[in-house]
């Protein structure tokens, strides 16, 4: 082998180097965490700087990626060619193409790109240097493909998809959630906020039938006795019908108050709708410095109530305090078996379960009652894909409690209880 072959296999050599570095620099730039960076960048980070205004220009820079190894693959195949055709005539140009090909493919296609992806802003933040140098090189040919493209984009109009929907998000939590990256709890309450705006305040509300309301003819002694046995702050004060709130009565009040009459304590109480948003009624609440709006339906009659801790409840979870019996609208009572409130969320109960299913039904109450086709009665059962589901109790044609079991099905569709 003479010094001539021996300088060109060198030469081989470094162009599939540097195929490798265009193919792990592709790689890194394409599958980079752009959040991750900018925070790099709100620490400091110059490199990281560099990397985004890189990655913020991602046509030109895949243009320049591009460029740089097609010319370089180009020219490793042509000088491998070369010397083959030198040794083996004929013959080594098929032999060429396989040699290239297996050495193109491992060393300058799998490995680099396998390896890039594993730190996508590392490899970026050491290639942006050399990145930015061939972007200047490779201006004039940058700026045909630029012109190209354009060109292109008036004749195939394409639909711009780019951006993140609502559930893409919830994928990613979920996702950040299984591999560690977050915690439980920050996921649920990342996906509470996520899911926040979509909620109306008929999700949220208590319904008129579970109201514990005062007249506004009662006595002293009724509104204590109510206060006492109900454990609310806050009770509702209706005029001759519960179809008429009037205003609402403070625990502080009522105890601090200077009169036996209680008209004298009523405060005014806000009023809203079923069909607004509980995010719209959540500032409306702090605009007016309330903490309960009445929820009315188009007649005008009561529908419900809603308070500031139910929505804040939307985000954070179930709040309990020191007066509260703690009861879980979901419990586990054997395995795969759940014992569930009708006023539960029906999100959370398929959350729970693992059924994937979009419904409109905020609650399992409104679910049962759908699925029967009539109102529930103790010892109603249905079957809704692999669930189980048995009314436990009912109260006022409302399903209080349902057991829900989780059926496991064999291979050949039988149930595996």
């Amino acid at each position: 082998m003479d010094n001539e072959t021996i300088l060109l296999i060198i030469i081989l050599t470094g162009l599939i180097l540097m195929s490798a570095f265009f193919s792990a620099t592709e790689t890194a730039f394409s599958t980079l965490n752009k959040i991750r960076l900018k925070t790099m960048v709100s620490n400091g980070n110059k490199k990281a700087k560099h990397v985004l205004e890189l990655a913020e220009d991602y046509d030109k820079l895949l243009s320049t990626i591009l460029i740089g190894n097609n010319i370089v693959n180009i020219g490793a195949a042509s000088l491998a060619t070369l010397i083959f055709v030198q040794y083996y005539d004929e013959a080594g140009v098929t032999i060429s193409t396989i040699v290239m090909t297996i050495l193109v493919l491992i060393f300058g296609e799998i490995s680099p790109k396998s390896l890039a992806k594993e730190a996508p802003e590392s490899f970026a933040m050491f290639a942006t240097p050399f990145v930015k140098l061939l972007t200047f090189v490779f201006a004039p040919l940058n700026w045909f493909f630029a012109l190209w493209k354009k060109m292109l984009s008036k004749l195939v109009k394409i639909k711009d998809t780019r951006g993140i929907t609502e559930e893409e998000l919830i994928t990613m939590v979920e996702e950040a959630t299984s591999e560690g990256e977050i915690e439980q709890h920050e996921g649920d309450l990342i996906r509470n906020a996520i899911e926040f705006n979509d909620l109306d305040v008929s999700d949220v509300l208590t319904p008129r039938m579970e109201l514990v309301a005062v007249s506004e003819e009662d006595s002293i002694e009724v509104i204590h006795q109510l206060f006492t046995e109900s454990g609310y702050s806050r009770l509702p004060v209706y005029r001759n019908s519960i179809d008429t709130i009037i205003g609402v009565i403070h625990l502080k009040d009522f105890f601090l108050r200077k009169s036996n009459s209680p008209k004298q304590f009523i405060k005014p109480v806000y009023h809203t709708t079923e069909s607004v948003k509980i995010s719209k009624l959540l500032h409306q609440l702090q605009e007016q410095k309330s903490h309960l709006a009445v929820v009315s339906d188009k007649f005008g009659g009561t529908v419900g109530i809603v308070t500031l801790e139910d929505i804040v409840e939307e985000l954070v979870g179930e709040i309990w305090d020191e007066h509260d019996e703690v009861i879980m609208d979901i419990e586990e009572v054997e395995s795969n078996v759940y014992l569930v409130f009708g006023r539960a969320s029906l999100d959370k109960l398929f959350r729970v379960v693992d059924v994937d299913y979009e419904t409109d039904i905020a609650t399992v109450n409104g679910w049962v009652t759908r699925q029967l086709g009539h109102w529930p009665q103790k010892g109603d059962r249905f079957y809704f894909q692999n669930l189980e589901v048995e009314v436990c109790l009912v109260e006022a044609l409302k399903a209080i409690q349902v057991r829900v079991t989780v059926l496991q099905f064999d291979e050949d569709g039988s149930s595996g209880e």
